[in-house]
């Protein structure tokens, strides 16, 4: 495990945490060739898959007080509904420190049932999704997710620098257009957006942004540490929620760059946000 910084962080909400059902796990192999953006990202045995019980054990390590699990954008409707049953059963065994988003295909037949499925069941949301730039069925959940009063997380990227498994093309000029059609739906774009927070600074594209938040999960294989400082400086310490993408990333590895935040900035960044954005 990662060492602590020492920067501790009252109420720490994890709003990014992947979870597969145990014989997803164990059977990892199986399910390679049935989704090519899984195969992609898990092919390799060390690809670190975890269970519910590996990140509440890891919760109490870290000092995460809530984590909120989300799903895998699969395009197969069965794989997502598997996986949907999982945090569905996880996060009703534990309200108290879990929340979860249940992932649908939206370009596949049934997606709107399967959301309303896992909305029906206490999941706060949609997510995360991983979209290419042209998805018709996206506009589809997105409707229903604001009917719903739900948050939609989408999978977004940098348009810039190096090339990794799963780097798509939701880049900040994708998700400013998705913002855009859905005036009023809490969006969060995981992995700050692939910089759309900088946009910030112009006024109209703030306006339109209103609803709009930015995850931290993976920041630091992408940013230098001051990218904390510099998207609340950008959009504001309210737009933040802090999230590791765990099992990719410890949140110890998080904590050096949000020490570099007012106490203030810290404590909203590091769960107040989640809590409001979530409902938690």
């Amino acid at each position: 495990m990662d060492r602590a910084v020492a920067v501790p962080v009252a109420g720490l909400v994890d709003a990014h945490v992947h979870v597969f059902p145990p014989e997803m796990i164990r059977d990892r192999a199986a399910y390679l060739d049935r989704d090519a953006r899984f195969g992609a990202l898990h092919r390799s045995p060390k690809a670190p898959m975890a269970t519910v019980d590996q990140v509440l054990a890891h919760m109490d390590e870290t000092g995460v007080a809530v984590s909120v699990l989300v799903g895998f954008g699969f395009a197969d409707q069965g794989l997502c509904r598997m996986v949907n049953d999982y945090l569905i059963e996880s996060v009703a065994a534990h309200p108290d420190r879990l929340a979860g988003l249940g992932c649908v295909a939206p370009d596949a037949s049934g997606a709107v049932a399967e959301l309303e499925r896992c909305l029906d069941a206490g999941l706060r949301g949609c997510g995360e999704l991983a979209p290419e730039s042209n998805s018709p069925g996206l506009g589809t959940v997105a409707r229903c997710l604001a009917e719903r009063d739900s948050v939609l997380l989408v999978h977004s990227n940098e348009p810039l620098g190096h090339r990794y498994p799963g780097k798509g093309s939701y880049t900040p000029e994708v998700c400013f257009a998705l913002a855009q059609a859905h005036p009023g739906l809490s969006i969060v774009f995981a992995h700050m957006g692939g910089g759309l927070f900088l946009y910030e600074l112009m006024p109209e594209v703030r306006e339109a942004l209103a609803d709009v938040y930015y995850d931290t999960a993976a920041v630091p294989y992408l940013y230098g540490k001051d990218i904390y400082e510099v998207a609340v400086a950008c959009a504001g310490p309210e737009k933040l929620l802090f999230a590791t993408d765990y099992p990719l990333l410890s949140p110890m590895r998080y904590m050096e760059g949000l020490s570099r935040l007012t106490p203030a900035d810290r404590t909203a960044v590091g769960g107040g946000n989640s809590r409001k954005v979530f409902g938690l």
